[in-house]
């Protein structure tokens, strides 16, 4: 089984290209603007907030794979963030990569419905 890293590290992928997307497909904002945009769903903060959001929907298992994200053993932080909102969004990107790693497509598709 791959570490809860390994798999917030391809959730982050998968979420910002998710976000990147969506914004080209429903608004017409140059590059600059679709960055702007972009940050305010995937950053740090962010990401703590929508996983509190989704929480109660989650199942056993899924709430499993954010309780290894969230306590999984990080030593980089970055800057403008605290301890805890950084826990929450690399377990929040846990379980996306969690997700996308085993082919759970649809299940990803019905949790990013709530994002965005």
């Amino acid at each position: 089984m791959m570490s809860p890293l390994t798999w917030a590290y391809i959730g982050d992928c998968v979420y910002e290209l998710y976000i990147r997307t969506q914004l080209v497909n429903t608004t017409n904002l140059k590059p600059h603007k679709l960055h702007i945009e972009s940050i305010k769903y995937v950053k740090a903060q962010s990401q703590a907030s929508f996983l509190q959001r989704i929480y109660d929907d989650l199942t056993d298992g899924e709430k499993e794979i954010v309780r290894r994200g969230r306590n999984t053993e990080n030593h980089h932080l970055p800057k403008n963030c605290n301890v805890q909102d950084y826990m929450y969004s690399t377990a929040f990107e846990a379980l996306i990569g969690y997700l996308y790693l085993t082919g759970k497509n649809n299940r990803l598709k019905e949790i990013f419905s709530k994002v965005f």
